[in-house]
């Protein structure tokens, strides 16, 4: 098992409202060569599975008041590709945390 990969993506948002936006938008994310297949919500903590390239992966996101830490298991494969990967998830949760 290779090791995980983290982000921490700071917000200004507060918990709930970070975690209202990541629901209603994470599903329906257009992250290049990545599609999230399963979402499970257990109070402030997020434990999603997604596929890239035919390979699968896991990861848990943890929303704090002022940031969500990110944590992505890939699979040896995906792990040439973990910073396009990870940048895409980065840059996608960035959109949905910007305050409007």
């Amino acid at each position: 098992m290779s090791e995980p990969v983290v982000i921490t993506i700071h917000h200004r948002l507060g918990k709930d409202e970070a975690i209202r936006r990541l629901k209603s938008g994470l599903a329906s994310a257009n992250i290049p060569f990545v599609k999230v297949e399963r979402e499970h919500w257990n109070g402030d903590q997020l434990e999603f599975g997604l596929t890239g390239m035919g390979q699968k992966a896991s990861g848990t996101a943890l929303v704090s008041d002022d940031a969500v830490r990110l944590e992505l298991i890939l699979p040896w494969l995906l792990q040439r590709f973990a910073e396009l990967a990870t940048s895409a998830l980065a840059t996608r949760a960035k959109v949905l945390l910007e305050k409007k």
